[in-house]
């Protein structure tokens, strides 16, 4: 996602508590597009309306219920790409490049309804997890978690008996995560 590298120091922990919080900075597993698929959402949100690119890039955002934002590295080349194979045109207009879906984009679009349709719900499901039954309530004690590890470290940043302290808090809190995650897996569940 858009922290990259940022994963060192107090980056990992403005990454995991600020705004666009996304667990430490990496992305979520499971992926919410594969090869290809970004053009079928594209024409898609095109189909329903023309846009500029960066309406397009808050339109998908939106549609992975805020669990993915694509870059303009990711979705310019695909406008590009889109208009290359004459599915989508642009037209300058108030100084921005508006976008819209072309006869053959809708012809297109038809021939592939399946695939847009499994890359809809794909996208639908990987939003859903996060905003799933139970998962509010969890990530509103994630986000107090970490704000709590945080806050304490830069109290306790001078006295090294204290920070030992919190380091196997934070370990141990993570041991048991992991152990709950590897019985569940044995369980089947």
């Amino acid at each position: 996602m858009r922290t990259g590298g940022r994963n060192q120091g107090f980056g990992a922990w403005a990454a995991f508590c600020g705004p666009g919080f996304r667990f430490g900075g990496s992305r979520p597993r499971g992926r919410v597009f594969d090869r290809g698929d970004l053009r079928y959402m594209v024409l898609a949100l095109l189909e329903e309306r023309p846009m500029h690119g960066y309406e397009v890039m808050q339109a998908l955002e939106k549609e992975a219920g805020g669990w993915y934002t694509p870059s303009p590295g990711s979705v310019y080349p695909v406008l590009q790409l889109l208009q290359d194979q004459e599915y989508v045109t642009s037209e300058e207009r108030d100084g921005k490049r508006i976008f819209s879906i072309t006869d053959e984009g809708r012809a297109f679009l038809e021939e592939n309804r399946d695939r847009v349709e499994d890359v809809i719900d794909r996208v639908s499901a990987f939003a859903g997890r996060f905003t799933g039954p139970g998962m509010r309530d969890l990530t509103k004690s994630f986000v107090k978690f970490a704000q709590v590890s945080f806050e304490e470290a830069v109290k306790k940043s001078g006295d090294a008996d204290a920070m030992d302290r919190l380091r196997e808090i934070l370990e141990r809190a993570t041991r048991e995560m992991e152990e709950a995650g590897s019985s569940r897996r044995r369980n089947g569940a």
